[in-house]
């Protein structure tokens, strides 16, 4: 039997028009009246997972969340906080001038200031419009070097990106944990943040074997908790990546993936 099931937001539980189908928050709420702990496991910031509680019609006061890709974990509503792994401005210095020797964009997630970024692109409003939040144009060199960061970010085209990921200093890989969210996003956090490490977490506040655990995903930062889970779960439309390192596949999320892994594993079990 399972007790716990940590969803993913973007790609997995919302559909490619960024909305919950009707038939998926049908499924969640079964899964919740069956006793199941339903969570959302996404690299959102909390502002951006809340909105998508409401649309299942929850009150976010006493839901458990695991945001930023595992870097905070906590209890809505209350001062219950699970895990809140941070890097720093000096580690946001040194990331900036890697992405810029590297050609390719940045911005940060301050725990006083929000998001933040020295330069306004494409993707910082795309971050700032898909979780309704605003952003703070902030040259790094200007923050402290201890002010509290949730996790830096390098942001720019996919074709960017790519050759950028290959050009990372070896030792940024021991200092980081280093995860691309999108094709557009690889994120900078505490070497100990992660999905895996935040539903570990949850799961043990909760006295949830890992056995009875489902974690589902389509992307590379969902892989350490596929990895963890009792049942890690692709989406159809994951990456080939994630696929392999899955225990099962479902639909893809404009097929209700989401839902079909609820009836499957949980209602119908």
């Amino acid at each position: 039997m399972y007790r716990l099931l940590a969803l993913d937001i973007d790609g997995t539980t919302l559909n490619s028009q960024n909305k919950i189908s009707p038939h998926v928050v049908e499924a969640i709420s079964q899964a919740k009246a069956s006793g199941v702990e339903v969570v959302f496991a996404s690299g959102r910031p909390v502002e951006g997972i809340i909105m998508h509680l409401e649309t299942l019609g929850l009150n976010h006061d006493g839901q458990f969340i695991v945001s930023y890709n595992g870097a905070l974990v906590q209890k809505m509503g209350s001062d219950l906080v699970l895990g809140n792994l941070q890097v720093y401005g000096k580690d946001a210095k040194k990331i900036a001038a890697q992405a810029y020797a590297l050609g390719v964009n940045v911005h940060a997630f301050s725990l006083k200031r929000g998001l933040i970024t020295p330069a306004v692109s494409r993707y910082t409003e795309h971050e700032a419009f898909m979780n309704d939040i605003p952003w703070t144009t902030i040259d790094f060199n200007d923050l402290d070097d201890d002010e509290p960061l949730i996790k830096v970010m390098m942001i720019d085209e996919p074709e960017l990106l790519e050759p950028a990921m290959a050009g990372l200093p070896s030792e940024f890989y021991q200092q980081y944990s280093i995860l691309r969210s999108s094709p557009f996003f690889l994120e900078f956090m505490h070497p100990n943040a992660h999905k895996g490490n935040g539903v570990a977490a949850l799961a043990e506040y909760l006295n949830i074997p890992r056995e009875e655990v489902i974690c589902v995903g389509d992307a590379g930062n969902d892989h350490q908790m596929l990895r963890w889970a009792g049942l890690g779960v692709a989406m159809g439309n994951a990456d080939c990546e994630t696929k392999a390192i899955a225990d099962a596949i479902t639909g893809t999320n404009d097929e209700d993936g989401v839902a079909q892994v609820i009836e499957k594993y949980i209602l119908n079990a």
